[in-house]
């Protein structure tokens, strides 16, 4: 029995296989077999150019740099191109080149990143130094005691003070002092070093014992030892700077003391001498102890007002000076520059009398003394002393009245006065 096909639209089977696109299937596998080469080449050059930036990025390719020289005695075993450049400890840059010159000395050829010149000064100093005597070396710039204000500029040569030391010379050293050491004698040493330790264990270990003691009571001033190691850095230093002149005063004091030797006569002489003038001073001051006494104690009161008007005798000693550097006067004399000022009010009775113990003080700066300047008007100084010939306050011309009463009307009969007076007059 047959069964008819059901009715609907036909497909066949050719038309399944198409693509939505409508391309064959050979095109669709060519595409494909060179889009996927295409895409791991793509990222093959982006993992190269990747690793190309990272390299560069820590070689530091793309930092602005500037070449500096350092010539070294030696550059170390471990020194190689690329080492780092430090100063206090922050790198700086990096070692380009070695290169050996002619008179056995090192160059480095230094490139350091331009941005930090500014901070490094032009009188820097230059280690070789490593964190072990097996690590690798690098570049340590010492900055100095006294930094100069210049930088450091591109093309500047340095000379390397120091390498530190390596593994390598210290065995070329203890080689050289072994070669010195006879075997025998070493042996007969160890030997005798070992008859020594023998049978003193318990001595040795007490030993050791004391002196973690010892040691562990003067932990706390560990810090006051320290100190004292760092300052003696420079109380050294300044030892030998004064070297020379310590041996000189060492000469001096031998040749003092060969002096002293040959002229022991002359100076037994002098004691002797001195000897007996003490023995006559004594005898005169002991003698006249007493009196000298009586006169210091005379001379205290002297003394104080010598010490309370110090200033007054010293504006006039001082004063004197300026006229012991003046010029000769051409004739015998002295030169005067004189003047007439209006009067003062003449004296009355009883306001002018003189104060009995009256105080006062040293007036030398406000009256610009000893040293006056040109043209300087000294101020009128109103002493506590009884009398002020200012204190009517007019230094104008008086009116003689009665002169005037005696010339127009003759003798007046009574003691002479003026209106505007009062009191006796002077």
């Amino acid at each position: 029995m047959t069964h008819s096909p059901l009715p609907g639209p036909h497909r066949s089977a050719s038309s399944s296989d198409a693509s939505p696109t409508g391309a064959p299937p050979s095109e669709r596998h060519d595409s494909s077999s060179v889009a996927r080469p295409l895409l791991g080449l793509l990222m093959i050059t982006a993992l190269t150019a990747l690793i190309a930036l990272a390299i560069s990025l820590y070689q530091n390719r793309f930092v602005e740099t500037v070449a500096v020289t350092v010539i070294s005695q030696r550059a170390g075993l471990v020194m190689n191109p690329d080492a780092k450049v430090k100063i206090r400890g922050i790198p700086v840059g990096r070692v380009v080149s070695i290169a050996t010159k002619s008179d056995g000395t090192t160059a480095l050829r230094l490139a350091l990143d331009a941005s930090q010149l500014h901070f490094i000064p032009a009188n820097v100093g230059v280690d070789i130094a490593s964190s072990t005597v097996f690590g690798a070396k690098f570049v340590q710039f010492k900055e100095p005691s006294n930094p100069s204000e210049q930088r450091m500029y591109a093309g500047q040569v340095i000379r390397g003070d120091h390498v530190m030391v390596e593994i390598n010379t210290i065995f070329e050293r203890l080689v050289a002092v072994l070669d010195k050491v006879n075997p025998a004698k070493l042996n007969e040493t160890l030997g005798a070093i070992a008859s020594a330790f023998n049978g003193r264990g318990d001595r040795i270990g007490k030993s050791l014992e004391n002196l973690n003691t010892f040691l562990a009571k003067i932990e706390s001033s560990y810090p006051n030892l320290s100190h004292d190691i760092e300052t003696a850095g420079p109380v050294l230093n300044a030892y030998s700077d004064a070297a020379p002149d310590l041996v000189n005063i060492l000469q001096n004091s031998t040749r003092i003391s060969r002096s002293i030797d040959e002229e022991q006569k002359n100076l037994d002489a002098f004691l002797l001498s001195a000897i007996g003038l003490a023995d006559n001073a004594n005898a005169v001051i002991g003698g006249n102890r007493k009196a000298l006494t009586d006169v210091l104690h005379l001379l205290v009161p002297t003394t104080s007002i010598l010490n309370k008007y110090h200033d007054s005798l010293w504006c006039g000693i001082a004063g004197i000076i300026p006229f012991t550097k003046m010029p000769t006067t051409p004739v015998p004399g002295a030169p005067i520059s004189a003047a007439l000022t209006l009067g003062t009010e003449r004296y009355r009775y009883p306001q002018d009398l003189p104060k009995v113990a009256a105080k006062g003080r040293s007036y030398c700066k406000e009256l610009g003394l000893p040293d006056v300047p040109p043209e300087f008007k000294s101020p009128i100084v109103i002493g506590d002393v009884g009398s002020n010939p200012m204190k009517y306050g007019n230094q104008g011309i008086l009116l003689n009245s009665d002169a005037l009463k005696q010339y127009l009307f003759g003798p007046v009969p009574g003691p002479p006065r003026n209106t505007p007076q009062t009191g006796m007059p002077g």
